[in-house]
């Protein structure tokens, strides 16, 4: 483990979990109460750390089997199954045998695409095509739920991407189907893109309507954030930090967690120890940090398709972009047409590289934005 105390690639533990105090007792006590949770707040807010903090906690951590499956990488209802199947076998390795051959005692379908290593553990190594139906398997992964020798609280990130699934399985439903005769299982539906989130859940049209309880995570106050940073900087060669440089940092990224996190994390570097850390450096550790990733940011200007990636620039440009699909947009930045613009956008949007909020879209990645703004003039 590094000394630097500001962690930017996950959970590290209690110890440099900031704050979520009330969200963490609030999650905790719903899933102990059974309840099923949708979790929903933008991304890089810290969702998925406070998921992991909340199974870490001594009313769950003993008593409950606890499955976090990310889908953000999944593109089909097969590759959700294989990612649900997987997470849950990934999880029980480290249980034991007898943990872990209940499960796959489950899984008939697929049990003889499950390999073992020279240790004896095995391998979820399922490939294209392998698993038919994935419904089956789906079937049978609830079953192990079922019947699985501890409560489960199972938590899916990044829910919203089954709607970008494009096979005919209508997942909402059957996943819908079978949680409602789990008894034996908890679940967190945690998404990102709140528009969508609230589509599934608020409305009464579709399957996951009032079955679940609605919970928004918020960034963490100021206070609280200077409350952790500051012992944080001194507990390892009494580095000196004010409470301005955090406002700063804060006010800059807008408290969003894992930006915040990233340049304090560059700050903490770039101070010596024994020495304080001065508002000038906040410019440094920014601009260090874009230097980094410059090669990174400029890749994927490069895969972008050319009208998305001449829309991505407008809107990059504009800060805030309203009224994208109108002519003064369309006319400003030299784009081909309203409706080339609406169909890029979505593409920008299914990729996370934009995002909407009261009718207006920017970068989601404010780093990216920072990187554009150095590099791209309007």
């Amino acid at each position: 483990m590094t000394d630097n105390p500001f962690v930017t690639n996950g959970y590290a533990g209690p110890e440099y979990f900031c704050d979520r105090v009330e969200e963490t007792a609030l999650l905790t006590n719903l899933l102990t109460n059974g309840n099923n949770i949708a979790l929903m707040s933008p991304r890089r807010m810290g969702k998925t750390d406070l998921i992991k903090h909340c199974f870490q906690q001594e009313s769950i951590k003993d008593d409950y089997h606890c499955f976090l499956i990310d889908i953000y990488a999944t593109n089909s209802f097969r590759d959700f199954v294989n990612m649900f199947g997987k997470s849950i076998l990934e999880t029980l390795k480290p249980r034991g045998r007898k943990v872990w051959e209940t499960f796959l005692n489950s899984l008939l379908s697929v049990r003889s695409e499950i390999t073992f290593d020279i240790n004896g553990n095995p391998v979820w190594g399922l490939g294209v095509g392998a698993m038919t139906p994935p419904q089956t398997t789906l079937d049978e992964i609830f079953a192990y739920l079922s019947s699985a020798d501890k409560h489960c609280l199972v938590a899916i990130d990044e829910f919203q991407q089954i709607l970008y699934y494009h096979d005919d399985q209508n997942v909402e439903a059957a996943l819908r189907t079978h949680i409602q005769q789990c008894s034996n299982a908890n679940f967190i539906f945690a998404g990102s893109q709140r528009h969508l989130m609230s589509e599934m859940f608020l409305s009464p049209a579709r399957p996951f309507y009032q079955s679940v309880v609605p919970m928004s995570l918020n960034p963490i106050s100021l206070e609280r954030y200077w409350a952790f940073a500051e012992p944080q900087f001194a507990k390892n060669g009494h580095r000196i930090i004010s409470y301005e440089v955090v406002e700063a940092v804060y006010q800059r990224f807008e408290g969003i967690t894992a930006n915040v996190q990233r340049i304090m994390n560059m700050l903490y570097m770039l101070t010596p120890k024994g020495e304080a850390c001065g508002m000038e450096m906040i410019d440094r550790a920014i601009d260090t940090y874009l230097q980094l990733s410059s090669e990174y940011y400029a890749e994927l200007l490069r895969q972008m398709p050319e009208k998305q990636r001449n829309v991505f620039l407008a809107i990059a440009a504009e800060g805030l972009a309203r009224n994208i699909s109108g002519g003064k947009f369309v006319h400003k930045y030299h784009l081909p047409s309203s409706s080339s613009v609406v169909s890029a956008v979505k593409g920008l949007l299914e990729k996370d590289f934009i995002t909407q909020s009261d009718n207006a879209y920017y970068v989601y990645d404010r780093f990216f934005q920072l990187w554009l703004k150095n590099n791209f003039t309007s």
